[in-house]
């Protein structure tokens, strides 16, 4: 595979099985660098899988995939390059966060001149001398994230880094996130929360069942939204009658709750009350809606099987 400076992650028919079941699927991704890059998808859709395969922690069992311009086959040629926050980061709660960092620079032959400079680029410095017991859920993520970006990585990937936060945790850890990207670094995000990557990514991959959905800017997937006008008579023996009306004017309806969902623009909702009008029919309620990014992502994940559990994947 060739490899171009603008391209931070390639695979081509990445695939991994665990037994009969297919965790990830033939996955085809050229993922941008200097980015932050989220990565979702629903309870078990193959986020943390991938991860794996892309760090070098499990192997595939079919396909290829290159991390900055490096065979996932040699992980050890772009492991320096790389950090990573992976699940739950574990720390030593009985010392400073300093020394839990000192501790990691040492093991990885990182220079300690370096640890106050992460220290305060995750805005830790006033508690770097606090024991880590004492520390809230948020300060524990971006001390983990410190530890990630000792080596001053190229890329990083953080693996739900907003797990279990509140608000505020969630804003500043967000916040962390585009900093490091505009350093000009490439970030992978895997999340859940969808509002958050929202708010943080520039591109998005989205995943079912192993399989991909979605690739591209986060522009592009907002381009999918549905944009729709939710009608009721006031009558409800008017119902079909509506719909008539309606059809005769071209227009897509589907039931909704006592009337019909109108795939229309919201701009069009004065029309459609005078077309019920023209009809002699009294609208009790005409809504103007648009999807939400949640609204496109629930609809593109939904299990036909039942309805889709935002929670971990495996």
């Amino acid at each position: 595979m060739d490899y171009t400076p603008t391209i931070a992650i390639r695979t081509q028919g990445l695939s991994r099985s665990f037994g009969d079941i297919v965790a990830v699927n033939k996955l085809d991704l050229e993922l941008p660098a200097r980015a932050v890059i989220g990565f979702v998808g629903p309870n078990g859709s193959g986020k943390s899988t991938t991860i794996r395969m892309l760090l070098g922690l499990i192997k595939p069992t079919d396909g290829q995939a290159e991390v900055l311009g490096h065979s996932i086959s040699h992980p050890e040629r772009y492991a320096d390059r790389v950090g990573a926050l992976i699940e739950n980061p574990a720390f030593v709660p009985d010392i400073t966060g300093r020394a839990n960092v000192e501790a990691m620079a040492l093991l990885r032959g990182v220079p300690l001149s370096r640890v106050d400079e992460v220290l305060g680029i995750v805005d830790l410095s006033d508690r770097a001398d606090s024991k880590v017991s004492d520390y809230s859920l948020g300060m524990k993520q971006r001390l983990a994230i410190a530890i990630a970006i000792l080596p001053d990585p190229e890329l990083l990937i953080l693996d739900e880094p907003t797990n279990g936060l509140d608000p505020a945790g969630i804003v500043e850890v967000r916040g962390l996130i585009r900093q490091l990207a505009d350093e000009g670094r490439t970030v992978v995000v895997s999340s859940h929360l969808l509002s958050e990557i929202e708010a943080a990514a520039d591109h998005l991959i989205v995943i079912r069942s192993g399989e991909l959905l979605f690739a591209g800017p986060l522009a592009e997937l907002l381009q999918q939204e549905q944009r729709y006008v939710d009608v009721e008579p006031d009558d409800p023996t008017q119902l079909e009658h509506l719909a008539e009306c309606y059809r005769a004017e071209g227009l897509d309806i589907e039931p909704e709750n006592g009337g019909y969902r109108v795939l229309a623009d919201p701009a069009e909702a004065g029309r459609l009350n005078g077309i019920a009008a023209d009809a002699g029919i009294l609208l009790r309620r005409v809504v103007p809606r648009s999807e939400t990014l949640e609204d496109v992502f629930l609809r593109m994940t939904a299990d036909p099987d039942g309805p889709p559990h935002l929670s971990e994947a495996a």
